[in-house]
């Protein structure tokens, strides 16, 4: 009896083990390919998931791109000034209403997005769509589990896969992990504060 209780808790420690190191894969993969971002092409992943709005949308008020993107007002407008200092999206007043600002792809921003990689989650979201309906749910189930078990259900957080917070430059998301890759070249966003 001794020997099965010791068989058992053995067995937990390695199952949680594992849950713990599919955990850090899941947090690292979103790390580098936030950092492969920033690093090849200039962008975070915000920046990308706006552009990326943009381009399906055309012209959008900046609430709009808010609303799509599920970021606050406060970080798409932080996002867009950096964009816009790069020549990547443009913004005009509205004719009708001066008080809506809306906001377009330059052919700078269209050249960016025709280079750029499909975001982790675009992925993620394909292939979690192939999965079967119970599926879906146990690997939900299982998630709002951890959560609840990491006492995180008052984080707030947006539906992509990037690390930390959503209004970083890409010199802030290099500098996390450990300064510029080699050979990467600087980027207009790294002159911004």
């Amino acid at each position: 009896m001794v020997e099965d209780r010791a068989r058992h808790e053995m067995a937990a420690v390695t199952v949680a083990e594992a849950v713990m190191q599919a955990l850090r894969r899941i947090g690292r993969a979103i790390e580098l390919h936030s950092h492969s971002l920033a690093s090849r092409y200039g962008l975070t992943v915000p920046q990308l998931a706006v552009l990326k709005e943009l381009r399906a949308g055309g012209g959008r008020s900046v609430g709009e791109l808010t609303r799509a993107v599920h970021l606050s007002q406060a970080t798409v407008t932080g996002i867009l000034d950096r964009l816009q200092r790069r020549g990547l999206v443009q913004r005009r007043r509205g004719e009708a209403d001066k008080r809506k600002v809306h906001v377009w792809l330059t052919e700078d921003g269209r050249d960016a997005l025709r280079r750029s990689p499909p975001l982790l989650h675009e992925n993620f979201l394909e292939a979690f769509g192939r999965l079967r309906d119970w599926e879906q749910t146990q690997i939900l189930s299982a998630l709002q589990r951890i959560v609840a078990m990491m006492e995180a259900e008052t984080i707030k957080a947006a539906p992509m896969l990037a690390p930390g917070p959503m209004d970083t430059t890409p010199e802030e998301t290099r500098s996390f992990f450990g300064g510029p890759a080699a050979g990467a070249a600087p980027t207009d966003d790294e002159a911004t504060p």
